[in-house]
């Protein structure tokens, strides 16, 4: 009997060995990784390895031929064993997607093998100092020269550009009739002749690096371009759409990782008499509340996923949007509860919760801020008027 709101079988047992093999690295892994400045890059070549960073690719390009469902199945796993991968929201899931549904032939046999094996790695560079990620204010442009275009402009906050052998940049290029400019994506090599990089020091400690960019007159080849310049948004917002449900599914992982940790401490830590402190409403019913947000939170990104791999593009970004900000949410009341639950040792560096509630702040505000996301739920979905 299948019962709806049930992830298929194949969809559990991959759940399962991302599960297994995630927890044999684990926090400490990450943790240490990070301390030391270095990546984890053995955590990412053992999920290439067994198939699951490219899961959504198609398979005629050497992916698994999944949906993001199961992307996002995989990248919630991994985190709820403390060992997310913030790339696979990058690589896979915005650039992998974009290449897949808007690239030339010749872009797809380039460019997504080696995403789907974890072998290239791929940055995604929209966010600007002054635009945030508004695509109708970034002022980086793309120019037309000769056979070549050249990108001039800045770009702040962009994840693993160290680590990434090429990124998809959003730039405007400028309409031939109107004189109106308009996004468009190229795909840039991250050692690419004018590009200066600098590192932005973060109060969390993470394997993952921020950037600053600057494009000082790049010079890119015109096969440089993905998919039709004159394509509009849709282009874009199939990369964003994923962006923000595998934003839901990271942090999610996150609550779980911290309802887990939090949970078993209430189970076994006794103060008074012989009872477990979890036996207290004053513990017991923050973790219970904790739980029922967190499955509201899974159901948005999951229903998310579904709109998107069914091709309906307007309705996935309606929910995706509201799973990433559920998503967001639920982090960082998970982890404020866990360490609550913990009392003192919450902070301890061994436990790890502590530099995870600093980190899951940031999913209330990107990819997009959770003020934006209510923007566009009051406009699209309840038909308010625009207010920005």
């Amino acid at each position: 009997m299948t019962i709806p709101f049930t992830e298929s079988e194949e969809r559990a047992a991959l759940r399962e060995s991302v599960k297994s093999l995630a927890a044999k690295y684990g926090h400490a892994y990450v943790a240490e990784q990070a301390r030391k400045g270095e990546k984890t890059t053995a955590l990412w070549d053992d999920f290439g390895k067994h198939g699951f960073i490219g899961v959504n690719i198609p398979e005629e390009y050497g992916g698994g031929g999944g949906g993001m469902g199961d992307l996002a199945a995989v990248l919630e796993e991994a985190s709820a064993q403390g060992a997310p991968l913030l790339m696979m929201v990058v690589s896979p899931a915005i650039v992998g997607s974009i290449i897949a549904r808007c690239g030339t032939e010749e872009q797809k046999k380039q460019w997504l093998p080696g995403i789907a094996s974890g072998e290239t790695v791929a940055a995604f560079a929209i966010t600007e100092p002054d635009a945030g990620s508004n695509s109708h204010q970034i002022t980086t442009t793309a120019t037309r020269d000769g056979d070549s275009w050249v990108i001039k402009g800045q770009k702040t906050f962009i994840s693993g550009v160290d680590e990434a052998d090429v990124m998809l940049v959003v730039a405007r290029t400028a309409d031939a009739k109107t004189g109106k400019l308009k996004p468009a994506l190229f795909l840039m090599p991250t050692d690419a002749a004018g590009l200066e990089k600098q590192h932005i020091p973060m109060e969390f400690v993470a394997p993952e690096k921020q950037w600053t960019l600057f494009f000082d007159d790049v010079r890119l080849p015109a096969d440089a371009l993905v998919g039709d310049e004159d394509g509009g948004l849709w282009q874009l917002f199939a990369g964003l759409n994923p962006e923000r449900i595998m934003g839901a599914a990271m942090t999610c992982g996150q609550a779980r990782y911290a309802l887990e940790k939090a949970v078993d401490y209430a189970k076994t830590r006794t103060v008074w008499k012989d009872q477990p402190i979890g036996a207290h409403q004053g513990i017991a019913h923050p973790l219970a509340k904790v739980k029922i947000e967190l499955e509201q939170a899974r159901l948005l990104m999951q229903k998310a996923a579904a709109l998107y791999d069914a091709g309906d593009d307007f309705t996935a970004g309606e929910y995706a949007n509201m799973a990433k900000y559920a998503g967001g949410e639920i982090a960082c009341n998970a982890l404020d509860v866990a360490v609550q639950t913990h009392g003192g040792s919450g902070l301890t560096t061994e436990l790890g919760l502590g530099n995870q509630l600093v980190a899951a702040r940031l999913g209330r505000i990107a990819p997009v801020s959770r003020e934006m996301i209510l923007n566009f739920v009051a406009m699209h979905s309840l038909g308010l008027p625009k207010s920005y």
